[in-house]
């Protein structure tokens, strides 16, 4: 059992800067009550769970809880955003008219009997040794039982939505299952023990949607910037792993990265704990993130790579070998793009005021207590990968699997002589005990044979009776045919007189199957073929002819999912996303139809991922490397993420369609319009290669979704994100980039009159292309009338050869084209006509910058230029 640092005891950071700020709320809804929904009497009662400190925003972030009687109402939460002691952005999902919706006010079951209530619900055998281990509270209490949970089980009284819309007292609890595959958020009716509601905080990376496949157009997009340093810290570490921007191995290579914690995010290095300089740890582990092996599935953190006192991880890989043979390799790079991911959204506002992931929190702001734990090539699952985001304070868990391989196995076996039966042999592995590997066995063949006397077997070679050749099996591959008692019987009596290996001859005509069993105590490989492959094998050895043989594994094996960083970033990015809405302490506000929780984690995983000669239209599939598809592959979701809607036509109304599965489908459709979103920003601000410190659009994208997490309300929808953006750009940059954000959203049929009706529904949504009309903001007019220099997009910039010229206002007529070097020099001078794009030979312009301009009676427009 993990030790916890508990969570009740450190919510408010500055009790006095607390309770001011409810002052600023109660005086807020005094002032304002006629302006809402909700009565002034449902916001009676109300606690400051959470706040933070924006510095983009320049104001706080403060999260408040609707209680009754002082218990609180589960996702009732308000957002609120505080500059000056004066709100200026809110959103809540408070309950209207609360007090008629209460049904039950007292509980008649005890908190061990409500998570008695909880495991009886999901199957579990009920616990011998359900311990309390702290009453904090007569309302609030932590109980622990390894049995049924790795981490203490947090229990407390709030009021829980009843199917019938009611509202009744509830025990709230979670449970981290043993094998960690499911981490149950779950609310126990206090008086019947009824399963109120229920949530897995451990959220999947499925691929379970249906796809679209078309060609792409593409282009280059503008104004990218060259690349900056990366700030470093002192500690000499160095990391063999794929850098920001190189997706997985099909996308790039890896590199020896020299000391790359960002001095800000992590600035004492990766592997500090304490906050003084010196590393605490010479392995995988740090304020950040614990990575290690789990091969076994236990959920107990096994090896990690040891750098020694100079932390240095730098360690081979050779693909031609099983994922266990580069587990240093592996396990580094999860290590690094945790890291990489922590330090790069924490310069983005996922900091440790904001209920980021750390051990030690060096500002002293926030919980800490909460590193990530990551398990590379966890052995409890396949073709997945997961995290679970628990409230601040406690441990989020991220496990990496292994993925199918990219095809069929070999054959595993190969009989070297006598020449006649000579060959390699389909074979299939056992379910238990150590599998074959690339290094191979290679012996003479020995038929096992035993005294037939018991009653039950008549075949004195199935092993299921006294063995009778044991002297002859040492040293050997023992074949042993498929018969009445257990494989795990037969193969034991074979590693018992000293096999290295076991052949099981299928006894029924058809395939082999897979052998099964409790084969803990097996630890030497075998096989199972088919009867028609073995029985002349049998014959070769009855008739008492040698049969030397190999056992190999020589792939294609597992693919590791440890080195697809798109999948790594998502995976983190449900950390983030679950922290940012609602507060770091609320952990169920993204169980909604029609939250976006994956759409933010593929995008996160975008953005990690993104290079400098990356385009708009260039198409991008996600998880290919895991799912063996090449980089120009579909991957994981309905099509690949691509501003183009030749090859991405999702639009808002794609979330009512069924056959777009809920959470991953829905998420796919958000995710393509904050794609959208960044290119659009790109195309205005540049591209800035630095993730942590840059000024790029892709920069400002990462800021404003950022800030718009924080200020949505719990449970949001599609609406409620979009206009969160909205509010967060007014808020930091003025509303300087309003019109770009509604022309991204509308595009995608998320304009100014569609309706995301429910957002705990995802068949109602209305979508809709307008822009707001021109009275509240001149968009339309804008984009029609008028041209300037967002109008016209210059591109690739820098050029080398040729620039083309784009107009998205319209025609252009009748215009010159000219441009000018430093000096104000006339370099170039030509009239232009064009409906929508023109290409411009600048081959002869010498290497430099330069001043485009277009001017015409209605046009006049200057654009810098770089010429390599």
């Amino acid at each position: 059992m993990r030790n916890i640092v508990l969570i009740f005891t450190l919510l408010f950071v500055s009790v006095f800067q607390a309770q001011n700020f409810e002052s600023v709320i109660t005086n807020y809804f005094d002032q304002n009550s006629s302006n809402f929904k909700f009565n002034r009497s449902d916001l009676k009662d109300f606690t400051v769970t959470d706040q933070s400190y924006s510095k983009s925003m320049d104001l706080h972030n403060v999260y408040v809880q609707q209680t009754y009687q002082n218990t609180p109402v589960l996702n009732a939460m308000g957002s609120f955003a505080i500059k000056q002691n004066r709100i200026v952005n809110f959103n809540h999902s408070f309950v209207v008219d609360l007090e008629q919706f209460i049904e039950t006010t007292t509980a008649s079951l005890s908190a061990e009997e409500a998570i008695n209530s909880a495991i009886q619900s999901l199957g579990m055998d009920t616990p011998s040794n359900l311990t309390l281990k702290e009453g904090i509270s007569n309302s609030e209490f932590i109980f622990e039982s390894e049995e049924i949970s790795t981490e203490n089980i947090l229990v407390k009284l709030i009021y829980a939505k009843a199917p019938n819309g009611r509202y009744r007292l509830a025990w709230d609890l979670s449970i981290l299952t043993s094998d960690e595959t499911h981490w149950w958020s779950m609310s126990i009716d206090a008086n019947t023990g009824d399963v109120l509601r229920q949530n897995d905080w451990m959220l999947n990376c499925n691929f379970d949607d249906n796809h679209f496949n078309r060609k792409s157009n593409s282009r280059q997009n503008n104004d990218f910037k060259k690349n900056t340093a990366l700030s470093f810290v002192t500690d000499g570490s160095q990391y063999r792993a794929y850098p920001l921007g190189i997706e997985s191995p099909n996308h790039g290579n890896r590199a020896l990265l020299n000391q790359p914690a960002d001095q800000t995010a992590s600035p004492f290095g990766w592997h500090d704990t304490d906050g003084v300089a010196g590393a605490e740890f010479t392995i995988t582990r740090g304020n950040n993130v614990l990575a290690s092996e789990d091969r076994d599935g236990d959920n107990i953190p096994g090896y990690s790579p040891d750098g020694g006192v100079n932390l240095n991880f730098d360690f081979p890989i050779d693909s031609t070998l099983p994922p266990s043979f580069n587990e240093d390799a592996a396990i580094t790079n999860l290590f690094v793009w945790n890291n990489y991911t922590h330090d790069v959204w924490f310069n983005h506002g996922f900091d440790e005021d904001s209920g980021n992931f750390q051990q030690t929190n060096y500002s002293g702001q926030g919980t800490g207590n909460d590193f990530v734990v990551a398990d590379a090539q966890d052995g409890a699952g396949l073709n997945n990968a997961n995290f679970g985001t628990p409230p601040e304070g406690f441990n989020p868990r991220m496990q990496m699997f292994l993925w199918s391989p990219p095809g069929p196995p070999s054959d595993p076996l190969t009989i070297n002589s006598p020449s006649d039966i000579a060959g390699d042999y389909f074979g299939l592995e056992a379910g238990f005990g150590p599998g074959l590997t690339p290094n191979p066995i290679t012996a003479d063949l020995v038929l096992i044979e035993d005294d037939n006397s018991s009653s039950t077997s008549s075949d004195s070679h199935d092993a299921c009776d006294i063995i009778t050749n044991a002297s002859d099996l040492s040293g050997k591959i023992v074949v042993i045919r498929r018969g009445e008692c257990t494989f795990v019987e037969k193969i034991e009596k074979a590693q018992n007189n000293g096999a290295i290996a076991v052949i099981m001859i299928n006894n029924v005509f058809g395939n082999p199957i897979t052998m099964g069993g409790d084969g803990s105590n097996i630890n030497i490989p075998s096989i199972m073929i088919s009867l028609g492959d073995g029985s002349p094998i049998i014959t070769k050895l009855q008739n008492g002819d040698s049969v030397n043989a190999t056992l190999v594994n020589n792939g294609p094996f597992e693919v590791d999912g440890d080195f697809d960083n798109g999948i790594i970033a998502h995976e983190y990015g449900h950390g983030i996303s679950n922290r940012l809405t609602g507060g770091p302490q609320q952990a169920n506000c993204l169980f909604n139809d029609e939250q976006m929780g994956e759409g933010w984690s593929d995008w996160i995983g975008l953005m990690m991922t993104m290079q400098i000669n990356d385009t708009p239209e260039q198409p991008r599939g996600y998880g290919t490397f895991a799912i063996s598809q090449p980089t120009t592959g579909n991957g994981i979701r309905p099509a690949r993420y691509t501003t183009d809607t030749s090859v991405n036509p999702a639009t808002y109304d794609l979330t009512n369609n069924s056959n777009i599965s809920i959470p991953h489908g829905v998420g796919f459709v958000w995710a393509t319009m904050l794609w959208d979103l960044t290119w659009e920003l790109i195309d205005e601000y540049g591209f800035d290669p630095d993730l942590m410190n840059g000024s790029g659009g892709n920069n400002l994208a990462m800021q404003l979704i950022v800030d718009g997490m924080k200020l949505q309300s719990c449970n949001p929808g599609f609406i409620d994100g979009r206009d969160a953006i909205l509010q967060a750009d007014m808020l930091a940059n003025n509303g300087a980039n309003q019109c770009f954000i509604w022309k991204v959203f509308a595009d995608r049929g998320l304009g100014f009159s569609a309706d995301q009706g429910s957002s705990f529904a995802r068949d109602d949504q209305i979508e809709a292309f307008d822009l707001p009309p021109n009275i509240n903001l001149p968009c339309e007019v804008l984009s029609v009338n008028t041209f300037d220099a967002s109008s016209l997009k210059v591109y690739p910039n820098p050029a080398d050869d040729i620039i083309s010229i784009e107009s998205i206002s319209g025609r252009i007529q009748n215009a010159n084209l000219k441009i000018y070097d430093l000096n104000g020099r006339l370099v170039l001078n030509q009239a232009i006509n064009f409906n929508n794009k023109q290409q411009i030979n600048v081959s002869e312009l010498s290497s430099g910058i330069y001043v485009l301009k277009i001017e015409n009676s209605r046009v006049n427009i200057s654009k810098k230029l770089i010429v390599n």
